[in-house]
C-alpha cells in the first residue's frame, strides 16, 4: 500500500464547548489524566520545538515534569541545543502527541529557567544512575564512541558510589508560560474538533473553534 493511501477513521470521541473550561489548564489537566489512566506508552512525553540564531526550528521529545498554573516544566542539560536555543529566543512550542486516544495538545509560550532551588529539589529527586548520567554526558556534543560515555559513567558511578553528588551547574528545568493552548480531538471525515484559547491578560483566555 502506498503512503498516500493509508488512512483511518476517527472515532474515539468529540470535543465540544460544553467540554470546556474557561481556561486551558484543568482541561489539560483532565486529557493528562486520561492519558495516564489509558495506559498509552509515555503519556508525559512532548515535543519542544525551538529556533535558532537562523531561524532554523529543531524539535524533540522531552517529558513533562511538573504542570501548573505558572506553565509545564521540564528539564535538560544547560548546554543542549534546546537550552542554547532558549538562552536566545525563549519562545517556544509543545506538543503532546496522544494518538492513542486520537488527541493532540499544542502549547505556544515563553520558557522561564527555574531556580536553582528548583533544580536541585527535582535533580536529587532522580535515581542515583540518572544524576550519573546527567554529569556523564555533554549533551549535543559530539561523541567519538558509546564506549567513551559508557567508561565516563562507569568511572562517576565508582567515584560517588558512597557518597551524594554535588548540584550541578550544567543542568536544570525550564517553565513554559502559555500564551496559546489548542486542543484537538480527531472526528471522523477529517472533521475534527479543535479549540484555541488564547491568553489576554493574566488568566483571561479567548476561545474559538477552529476549522479542522
Amino acid at each position: 500500500m502506498a503512503i498516500s493511501d493509508m488512512r483511518r477513521q476517527y472515532s474515539a470521541g468529540s470535543l465540544s464547548e460544553s467540554d470546556l473550561t474557561p481556561t486551558p489548564l484543568p482541561l489539560f489537566k483532565q486529557w493528562l489524566d486520561d492519558a495516564i489512566n489509558a495506559s498509552i506508552p509515555d503519556p508525559t512525553a512532548m515535543t519542544v520545538a525551538t529556533v535558532n540564531a537562523d531561524g532554523q526550528p529543531s524539535q524533540r521529545i522531552v517529558l513533562l515534569k511538573d504542570v501548573s498554573p505558572s506553565g509545564f516544566t521540564f528539564f535538560t542539560n544547560l548546554g543542549s541545543r534546546k537550552a542554547s536555543e532558549i538562552e536566545n529566543n525563549p519562545n517556544v512550542s509543545l506538543h503532546f502527541p496522544w494518538f492513542f486516544m486520537e488527541r493532540q495538545v499544542r502549547v505556544s509560550g515563553v520558557a522561564h529557567k527555574l531556580s536553582v532551588k528548583e533544580n536541585a529539589a527535582y535533580f536529587f529527586s532522580r535515581p542515583k544512575d540518572s544524576q550519573l548520567a546527567a554529569y556523564a554526558s555533554r549533551q549535543s556534543q559530539p561523541l567519538s564512541s558509546k564506549q567513551l560515555l559508557l567508561t565516563q559513567f562507569q568511572q562517576l558511578k565508582e567515584k560517588f558510589a558512597e557518597k551524594s553528588l554535588p548540584i550541578p551547574d550544567f543542568w536544570g528545568g525550564f517553565r513554559v508560560a502559555p500564551t496559546q493552548v489548542e486542543f484537538w480531538q480527531g472526528g471522523e471525515n477529517r472533521l475534527h474538533d479543535r479549540f484555541e484559547y488564547t491568553r489576554l491578560e493574566e488568566d483571561n483566555w479567548q476561545i474559538q473553534r477552529l476549522m479542522p
